[in-house]
């Protein structure tokens, strides 16, 4: 255990010095096209990746690359931990993810999304946020953009009960002929929410088969929900985690 909070600690400097290097080195993207911002966080994603890697132990795998639609796209992923908000973009090169409002209103880090034209929503008026959506990506997507969406609005603990908000199934059918990009994966063993440690544990995030656009928002819901968490499930087993002993299975090394 005292390894784990060491390298835990150091991962956290690292990881900080990281964010902050990058933050201050992407001002400069302000005053150059909007797809320099989104260079900068694709190799600021990449280096935070990196640094879990190898000061925490993680061990990364991906399955399913075939799969990624590579036009516009409404990626529809399971939410754990961070690692995802980072990992995702670096296979959607024009990436737009629609987060809540309070983010931008962080210093450089709020400033830089907007810059890169992510989509902000106030959650707390809920036909205002679907309005604010549906007309934010709509426009993204006229323009080749990936819409990156957490279907379960938050993180959520290995093996918690999925609790997916319909407002994905309407996006869905306002893009009408954008198909979605679902991606199931485990991260959350290796690094939890709600904490400062830290797992070498093995991270999984598999592409499944893309679902077809055209298709009514009940039936969408239900396919993506099924295999979203078909086949997390079956990553987490094989990841170590086990319902009956979960506190145990998350927090030994």
């Amino acid at each position: 255990m005292a390894l784990i909070i060491l390298r835990s600690a150091l991962f956290q400097i690292a990881y900080h010095a990281h964010c902050t290097i990058w933050f201050i080195m992407a001002i400069v993207g302000w005053v150059l096209p909007q797809q320099a911002m989104l260079t900068f966080a694709r190799w600021w994603s990449a280096g935070g990746l990196f640094l879990h890697e190898i000061i925490v132990g993680s061990r990364v795998e991906i399955r399913g690359e075939e799969n990624v639609i590579r036009g516009p796209a409404l990626v529809a992923a399971k939410h754990q931990s961070a690692w995802e908000t980072m990992a995702i973009v670096l296979f959607f090169p024009k990436p737009t993810y629609i987060l809540k409002r309070e983010l931008i209103w962080l210093p450089l880090f709020g400033w830089h999304l907007l810059k890169a034209g992510q989509v902000p929503i106030n959650r707390g008026d809920r036909q205002k946020a679907l309005n604010s959506m549906t007309e934010g990506v709509r426009r993204a997507t006229r323009q080749g953009r990936h819409i990156l969406i957490f279907p379960e609005g938050t993180r959520r603990k290995v093996g918690a009960p999925p609790s997916y908000r319909y407002g994905v199934a309407r996006i869905y059918e306002s893009l009408g002929d954008v198909p979605c990009q679902p991606v199931a994966l485990v991260s959350g063993l290796a690094w939890p929410r709600n904490t400062l440690l830290h797992y070498p544990r093995r991270i999984i995030m598999e592409f499944p088969p893309p679902i077809p656009a055209g298709l009514s928002g009940e039936t969408f819901f239900a396919r993506m929900k099924e295999s979203i968490e078909d086949i997390s499930g079956r990553l987490a087993a094989e990841a170590g985690y086990r319902a009956e002993s979960s506190r145990s299975s998350q927090s030994s090394a």
